[in-house]
């Protein structure tokens, strides 16, 4: 059972929403969100989920591209 499951909220400053994901605290906060978490993972709300897959878009497309295979 994890994190998100247990009930967390979403870790953004001001935010008191149920967490939808977690994901890791660094790849959030370059992102341009402000966490409050110190650990590993941060749980972000869906609000929240969806503002970091539109800032975080062309660091996961070059990512995936590293592991394409030609």
């Amino acid at each position: 059972m994890g994190i998100v499951a247990k009930g967390a909220k979403c870790n953004v400053n001001g935010c008191n929403d149920d967490g939808a994901r977690s994901i890791n605290t660094g790849k959030v906060e370059r992102a341009g969100l402000e966490v409050s978490s110190t650990g590993k993972k941060s749980v972000l709300c869906k609000t929240h989920y969806k503002e970091w897959k539109k800032e975080s878009k062309d660091d996961r497309d070059l990512e995936r591209a590293r592991y394409d295979k030609f």
